[in-house]
């Protein structure tokens, strides 16, 4: 499965609350072939992340048309610009994302021919820690094996949650990028406000 990501930013927050609205009113049914819809929100900077979930970069790239026709639908003060559209491969999808009241996003930058082991040590010594902090209610991992980045992207219930394990989080983050030979590139926290169709997402 696989994951198109498109980041915004300069949106007027004034508007974030219609802007959520209307992304649940749309729904992924809007995008052919889309199994899914994650909507992160940062309400104080304006920026925001579209993970919308398929089965296959074919389905990505024959949804593009789509993406652009709704974008069509939503003014830019409203959206804000379009910063970046990235495709990754879905490795972790566990948990019940719809249940998620804020989500911490952790991109690290390494090499594409350690890929598989820094995912595979995320799984196994990483993730398994995370599921105890108190609050937690699922993770979601992406790969890009062209650019040998990862996210990891964990669930929390609330932003109270999230912001009570920055510490615990901060220390595993840490380990998982030196276990896995990578570097932190960059640490944000969002709103979850939007979360649809998710029960078939998978790894």
């Amino acid at each position: 499965m696989y994951a198109r990501i498109a980041s915004f930013e300069g949106r007027d927050s004034s508007l974030t609350d219609q802007l959520i609205q209307r992304v649940r009113d749309a729904g992924p049914g809007s995008v052919p072939d889309a199994k899914g819809f994650l909507g992160l929100f940062d309400r104080d900077a304006g920026t925001s992340l579209g993970i919308t979930f398929f089965d296959s970069e074919e389905a990505i790239r024959n949804s593009e048309q789509a993406f652009e026709d709704m974008a069509q639908q939503f003014p830019e003060e409203m959206r804000g610009r379009r910063k970046s559209v990235d495709t990754y491969e879905v490795t972790v999808f566990e948990g019940d994302a719809e249940r998620a009241g804020a989500a911490r996003v952790s991109v690290l930058e390494g090499s594409p021919a350690s890929i598989d082991d820094s995912v595979g040590k995320v799984k196994a010594e990483t993730l398994p820690q995370v599921r105890e902090l108190p609050g937690n209610v699922g993770a979601i991992g992406l790969a890009d094996r062209k650019s040998g980045n990862s996210i990891v992207i964990t669930l929390w219930e609330s932003p109270d949650a999230l912001r009570k394990t920055e510490q615990q989080a901060d220390k595993l983050r840490a380990q998982a990028a030196q276990s896995g030979g990578q570097r932190i590139g960059s640490v944000d926290r969002y709103e979850v406000a939007v979360a649809q169709q998710l029960s078939g997402v998978h790894a």
